[in-house]
């Protein structure tokens, strides 16, 4: 049982890829690896962002529970921002041998504290599965910019933003798998079973290979719905979010459930 305001990292880990996980916040000074979907915020200058998280739920790490998240926890929540901290910090997550992402391998972020992508405009699968894998893993706030295919590099050069699910580029497709795989394995997210169980169903869909995953048919049909359905990127990607949060969920708590019509008739009286 968690201490008083606190959360454990196993439940803390049943959060992080759902769209009810808190806003994680690392407070560790120049940590290597970070906690999944965890935004790093300095201990020492809380007033400075605690106003970004008005209306909020708030879950502070430090590097092993005491101290320095207790503290910020406590003046978030004089802000009135719902906080609890990390039982155990870094320390406990790393111990329970949950997934965490290598610093080094993030791309660099702009003046808010966001990591920006761009990508080719117009998305079917890859390009949507991929934000939302960036969105719920690995920085919430993350911006995409969608473009034309041939404006993708020079608006990436401008704007500092990284190209992706584009030929020549490091996130992209490698031999047999799709970006969404090479995001999950560059950036340590394998641990996490139900996302490698997603990966193959967005392979599925994203490779014309249906065959090595039943669902992926149905992901497709989806996409290529969704995709008529909005003539706006942003707005597709928005719709896409849920769908993705649906198949997370499922490959996470119901590959095992069936349903049928007879399973939920009443059963009729006995005479």
């Amino acid at each position: 049982m968690p201490a008083f305001n606190a959360i454990s990292v196993e439940q803390l880990a049943r959060l992080i890829g759902t769209p009810v996980c808190p806003t994680i916040i690392d407070v560790r000074p120049d940590a290597a690896e970070l906690l999944p979907a965890s935004i790093r915020r300095s201990a020492e200058r809380t007033d400075d962002w605690a106003n970004t998280l008005a209306g909020k739920h708030a879950v502070v790490a430090c590097a092993h529970g005491q101290e320095r998240s207790a503290g910020v926890a406590a003046q978030l929540r004089s802000e009135g921002v719902s906080t609890e901290i990390v039982e155990g910090g870094f320390a406990a997550w790393r111990e329970a041998g949950l997934p965490v992402i290598n610093a080094a391998k993030l791309p660099p972020r702009d003046a808010r504290g966001r990591t920006v992508w761009v990508t080719r405009a117009r998305p079917k699968v890859d390009r949507i599965a991929c934000p939302w894998l960036i969105r719920r893993f690995v920085d919430p706030d993350a911006q995409f910019l969608f473009v034309a295919p041939t404006e993708v590099a020079g608006v990436a050069d401008c704007f500092g933003a990284t190209p992706f699910d584009v030929e020549g580029v490091f996130w992209s497709h490698r031999g047999e798998l799709c970006t969404f795989d090479v995001l999950v394995e560059e950036l340590g997210l394998g641990g996490f079973e139900a996302l490698e169980h997603l990966a193959v169903i967005v392979r599925g869909a994203d490779t014309a290979r249906p065959e090595i995953a039943p669902q992926a048919a149905g992901l497709l049909a989806a996409s290529l719905g969704l995709s008529r359905m909005y003539s706006d990127d942003l707005e597709q990607l928005e719709a896409g979010m849920l769908l993705y949060d649906a198949f997370y969920r499922w490959c996470r708590d119901a590959v095992d459930e069936t349903h049928d019509w007879v399973s939920h008739t009443p059963k009729s009286r006995a005479k």
